[in-house]
C-alpha cells in the first residue's frame, strides 16, 4: 500500500479552488499575468492612449507647514 493522498475528483471544490479563469475583454484569450488579470486586458490589447498620463502640478504649500 502507498501513503499517497487520493487526488480530488473533477468538479469538486478542491479542484476548482485553484484559480478562476480570467479572459481578456477584447480578444477573450486566457490571461496569466497578474497586471493583465487585474485590468482584464492582455498585453497585446492594451492601448497606450488608454492609460492615464501622470503630470505634476505646481501647488501652494499647506498653511502651517514651513
Amino acid at each position: 500500500m502507498t501513503d499517497r493522498a487520493p487526488e480530488p475528483l473533477p468538479g469538486t471544490a478542491a479542484a476548482e479552488a485553484v484559480r478562476p479563469r480570467v479572459t481578456c475583454r477584447r480578444c477573450h484569450r486566457p490571461l496569466h499575468d497578474p497586471e493583465s488579470r487585474i485590468l482584464r486586458l492582455g498585453p497585446e490589447c492594451r492601448d497606450p492612449a488608454e492609460r492615464v498620463a501622470r503630470h505634476e502640478v505646481d501647488q501652494d504649500p499647506l498653511p502651517g507647514l514651513d
